[in-house]
């Protein structure tokens, strides 16, 4: 029986138009999740975000095939013309959970070391939790990822550093102004780059905020998710003036700040530095404002060199995560398999002697009684040195692989007709007070 199980469409495997068929919002999760249990698994969580939807899971049977589960997603989500068998991938145990723990650490995101997925991990394990469909191990197992993802973060770099256009916009400024929440921020544009940027500037302490667009409803839109004021777009060189900060993403044919603008600007400004970021594509600000004294212009040229760099860093990265995500495999598979090796060894053990005790019982009355002590002492014996070699490598096994070792385990107990090991494990589990991973 295969003890984890994951299914899963992610930015590696399809296009956004392919993946959004099958994003699952919260309530939609809610929904999925006690159908998932009764049909395919004992235990399960879902990841669902705009890069991946991912479905982890205990099965419930000896193994869960990849199609019906696969229909049944699509299903759900009236997908099914839309998703192919090849933008799908689905892993077992071992490699289930090394998914898992590349997932939270940030090194399966399409950018590279996203410092937000390990909140989307959590998030999903909450939801699994309220609706009762988590178990012994998935529960150890999303504790384990979230413990590892965290490891990732404080012990390695791989999330230092902008690898975005719009933060790495916010980075830059950080680098002219050492004050920065101190400063005003107009932001040119209310687009999904100028969201993302506005997000940035709030999270690095920045309050005041000014906001200007062609469609003035898109700039009030924004500045009530995130606070600010909205500018009239025709009064925009008449209020430039008040900034400190210029960021600009909009389409435009022409230039929307000429030089001469800037100049003038300037000297409003009493000749204070004024740092411009100029991220649409045309560009946005006339080049030649960056002969005008204290004017620190940059495009989107300049962003995409310190993005590059800060994105070869963190690649350099990666063998320090894979480190540490494999310690944590090991450690996590060690506690999966020392909590069958106990309960199996006690179980063949009483066994053996259960049947001992029957034959002995059964056929003493053919030996004279001072035999008797002498009869059950033998019968020990042989009893003894028939299991020690098993319950060696059981023990022995322990220290080598854990894959392996819990393999063995489940051909013993299917050898002897044992009962599944869920029971007994979650007996173990309660009095058990070790814990791979932190409780998050």
């Amino acid at each position: 029986m295969k003890n984890f199980f994951t299914i899963g469409v992610s930015h590696r495997t399809a296009p956004i138009d392919v993946r959004e068929r099958l994003w699952l919002s919260q309530e939609e999760v809610r929904a999925v999740l006690p159908r998932l249990k009764a049909q395919f698994f004992k235990e399960c969580v879902v990841i669902s975000t705009c890069n991946r939807t991912e479905v982890y899971g205990v099965p419930g049977a000896e193994t869960v095939e990849p199609e019906p589960l696969r229909k049944f997603l699509t299903d759900f989500r009236g997908a099914d013309s839309q998703l192919r068998p090849e933008h799908f991938y689905n892993y077992t145990d071992r490699e289930a959970a090394r998914q898992l723990f590349k997932v939270a650490s940030g090194i399966d995101s399409m950018m590279l070391g996203d410092v937000q997925v390990l909140g989307q991990v959590k998030g999903a394990y909450r939801l699994a939790e309220e609706e009762k469909t988590l178990g012994l191990l998935s529960t150890k197992l999303f504790q384990t990822a979230l413990h590892t993802g965290k490891r990732a973060r404080s012990e390695t770099r791989i999330s230092e550093g902008a690898v975005s256009i719009s933060y790495g916009a916010v980075e830059l400024a950080g680098k002219i102004f050492a004050d920065l929440h101190t400063k005003t921020v107009f932001l040119i544009g209310a687009g999904k780059t100028s969201k993302l940027t506005v997000k940035h500037l709030r999270s690095k302490g920045i309050k005041n905020i000014l906001v200007s667009n062609r469609t003035r409803s898109k700039a009030e839109e924004l500045i009530q998710t995130f606070g600010g004021r909205v500018v009239d777009f025709q009064n925009l060189r008449e209020e430039v003036h008040v900034a400190d900060i210029i960021i600009s993403s909009v389409e435009s044919p022409s230039y929307t700040l000429m030089a001469n603008d800037l100049s003038h600007v300037m000297r409003q400004r009493g000749n204070r530095p004024l740092f411009i970021i100029d991220i649409g594509v045309p560009r946005n600000v006339d080049p030649m404002a960056n002969k005008i004294e204290n004017v620190f212009l940059h495009d989107i040229d300049a962003l995409q060199v310190i993005v590059d760099k800060n994105l070869e860093k963190r690649r350099g990265e990666l063998p320090k995560v894979e480190k540490i995500i494999t310690e944590e495999l090991e450690r996590f598979f060690h506690w999966q398999s020392s909590l069958q090796v106990n309960p199996t060894i006690e179980r063949l053990q009483s066994m053996a002697e259960e049947i001992r005790q029957q034959e002995v019982h059964k056929h003493q009355n053919r030996f004279r009684l001072e035999e008797r002590e002498n009869l059950d002492i033998l019968t020990k014996r042989i009893v003894n040195k028939l299991l020690h070699e098993p319950i060696s490598n059981l023990r022995n096994g322990q220290s080598n692989r854990d894959e392996e070792t819990t393999r063995l385990i489940l051909a013993v107990r299917k050898l002897f007709g044992f009962s599944s090991t869920e029971d007994q494990i979650s007996e173990n589990l309660e009095e058990d007070n070790t814990n791979p991973g932190e409780k998050t």
